[in-house]
């Protein structure tokens, strides 16, 4: 297969790879701030099981879980064929669209509002007065908070997931995709689950440390079942990606991305 198909094959498994990982850090972020109650969604009473003091054991969870798990199974695929440059990458290109996201929603909250806006939201569905501007603040101020942690969080546990899938990639060799991409999320995870709550909510917020502690247990909790049950999303990635790169060309990259020894990701 000539080097042209090759360069072409991997720039369009990059590019899908990168969509996927990006849209979905950039959702996480926006809806981070709003704090769900997973039993109450599914039609179940919360667990209500102490813990942390005043503080019950219930499964409140930020909006944002729902999705870091795809962009961290993302990243081990990322790995898997591009190793610690393609994830380096990826991250500096989402870290520098959070941040310009960032700046974004802090203009916008900075706009004065127009009377007519105001006027047409000036009651709720019951009557009640109600300032929509302020609401949008209140919310997306949250927000902000969530993003800054989220970034911080989201770089210590993106170089945290790089360094423990290689360690353990040296171990399995191409064998054992499960323990490298599961093994690295369910760590990488654990450290984002609690820097981006302690601080959003304890440091730059308002949040008591047990109750930090309380939500970023369930927080990992429900990422940790949820690494496991994707688990088999990565061998399903893996069929079609291979299937779509070739055997050798897969192989190749699997081989480049294990010592980097490519100079160059593209």
């Amino acid at each position: 297969m000539g080097e042209s198909t090759l360069k072409n094959k991997k720039t369009n498994l990059f590019l899908i790879l990168a969509g996927i990982f990006i849209t979905n850090a950039l959702i996480a972020e926006l809806i981070g701030g709003k704090i769900f109650s997973f039993e109450k969604t599914l039609g179940f009473d919360p667990l209500d099981i102490s813990l942390f003091g005043d503080f019950m054991l219930q499964f409140n969870l930020t909006a944002g879980v729902l999705l870091w798990p795809v962009v961290f199974i993302t990243t081990d695929i990322i790995n898997e064929y591009f190793g610690k440059r393609g994830v380096k990458k990826i991250t500096y290109i989402t870290v520098g669209l959070i941040a310009y996201a960032f700046l974004v929603i802090y203009l916008a909250i900075k706009l004065v509002p127009a009377d007519f806006w105001l006027g047409v939201y000036a009651t709720d569905a019951n009557g009640n007065a109600f300032n929509i501007d302020e609401a949008f603040q209140k919310v997306f101020s949250q927000g902000l908070n969530i993003i800054f942690a989220s970034l911080v969080a989201f770089l210590i546990g993106q170089f945290v997931d790089v360094y423990v899938f290689h360690k353990l990639r040296k171990i399995t060799g191409h064998n054992k995709i499960w323990l490298r991409a599961t093994g690295s999320t369910l760590i990488s995870q654990l450290i984002d689950s609690f820097v981006v709550l302690f601080v959003a909510f304890y440091f730059l917020g308002s949040w008591p440390i047990e109750q930090v502690l309380a939500v970023g247990v369930t927080n990992y909790i429900y990422k940790f079942l949820i690494a496991i049950a994707l688990t088999p999303l990565l061998y399903i990635a893996h069929y079609f990606i291979d299937r779509y790169l070739g055997k050798d060309i897969s192989e190749q990259l699997q081989e480049e991305a294990s010592n980097e020894s490519g100079d160059k990701l593209f």
